[in-house]
């Protein structure tokens, strides 16, 4: 049974909130013996039955994380057969896990009250403020406005500039401070985003993928360059490469970097972030195993998929391609841990494996593992 609020070792009365052939699922509604790490949860919507956003907000911020790395223990184990403790390290940019959240996506229901989804439903609550998102997107107030025809309204934030992106058959918009994109169409500058990372400047347009918590880029690319320690005369291959974050600090160290994303819309944000760069080339394609099989062996990987993972049929092609480190980023353990077996059933040793709390008040954790080919 998976109970939601409720911590391990403690007595709970829960009531079932779903149910299938193997499990259930349910809400913890009373505390009969209560952890020493429980605490209150300091947002109202953090309750059984209402938001769905936040998993641990009813958790001491240090257990959170000790929970976080038990998860990821328990799915090497069971998944790639491996015993190993891992140390979940925190972030820089959140207060006490909250204020951490750029983006922000937001649901809207058939009044144009913008609200935030419930656990595994579709099913809206309406919020007037969401306590992990940065203070530059809670003073947009897009809870607080309505929204008559929208679908969805995005909110994303880096230092003073934001950008409001609105999905649906909008009619009235509300006045805000910010750039303003409908249907993916500009009405309002800016309509993107720019960070800097070690020095880089990295464009993101409205709606595009940068990591959500201030100090994640940061931190994963640092994880990542230590991890594969790039030399002037390596060759890299930066694989679901973004909007080019990666590839773009690899090109500043490395001989030749060639970037792989299916996405044309991060491809020409990455084209643009690495426009001085011309060592770094920038394809358009989706990563599939006949992609990887082709092509020439680098030095150097860079593999950042999305939630599902590489998969078994790319791990496999990557094994074959040999490069001499990889750098494999990770934002579920299980997928992790399932591609991380077809690289130890070949051979290969993962010498070092980092974990990080860059999604502070949920059970989400991002991994980064350095992976090396039997001799290296």
């Amino acid at each position: 049974m998976f109970v939601r609020h409720g911590i391990p070792g403690e007595t709970v009365r829960v009531v079932v909130t779903s149910e299938s052939k193997s499990f259930l699922r349910g809400d913890a509604v009373e505390v009969l013996e209560a952890s020493p790490d429980r605490v209150p949860p300091p947002c109202e919507y953090a309750r059984p039955g209402r938001c769905g956003g936040c998993d641990f907000q009813h958790v001491a911020l240090d257990r959170q994380r000790l929970l976080k790395a038990s998860l990821v223990e328990e799915q090497l184990r069971r998944l790639a057969g491996v015993s190993l403790d891992v140390l979940v390290e925190p972030a820089p940019g959140d207060v006490d896990g909250l204020r951490w959240r750029t983006r922000v996506q937001f649901a809207v229901d058939a009044h144009g009250r913008a609200g935030l989804h419930k656990h595994r439903s579709h099913e809206l609550e309406p919020v007037d403020f969401c306590l992990i998102a940065t203070s530059e997107v809670e003073e947009v107030g897009a809870e607080r406005l309505p929204w008559p025809g929208a679908a969805s309204v995005e909110v994303a934030a880096a230092g003073a500039q934001r950008v409001v992106s609105v999905n649906g058959r909008v009619q009235d918009l509300p006045d805000v401070e910010a750039g303003v994109v409908v249907n993916g169409r500009p009405r309002r500058v800016p309509h993107g985003l720019v960070h800097s990372v070690l020095g880089r400047s990295f464009e993101v347009a409205a709606g595009g993928f940068w990591q959500v918590h201030p100090g994640a880029a940061l931190t994963l690319a640092s994880a990542v360059l230590d991890g594969l320690a790039p030399g002037p005369e390596d060759t890299a291959v930066d694989l679901y490469a973004g909007v080019g974050l990666f590839a773009s600090l690899l090109g500043e160290r490395v001989r030749s970097v060639l970037a792989v994303e299916a996405d044309a819309r991060a491809c020409a944000d990455a084209a643009r972030n690495t426009h001085d760069q011309p060592n770094v080339r920038i394809r358009t394609a989706a990563v599939d195993a006949a992609l990887v099989s082709r092509l020439p062996r680098p030095d150097l990987v860079v593999l950042d998929p999305p939630r599902a993972g590489a998969g078994l049929e790319v791990s496999r092609a990557l094994v074959g391609l040999a490069p001499a480190r990889i750098a494999y980023v990770a934002c579920d353990p299980a997928s992790f841990a399932r591609d991380l077996r077809v690289f130890l059933d070949a051979g290969w040793t993962m010498p070092s494996l980092r974990a990080f709390d860059l999604f502070p008040m949920t059970e989400h954790v991002e991994l980064v593992a350095v992976l090396t080919p039997p001799g290296e």
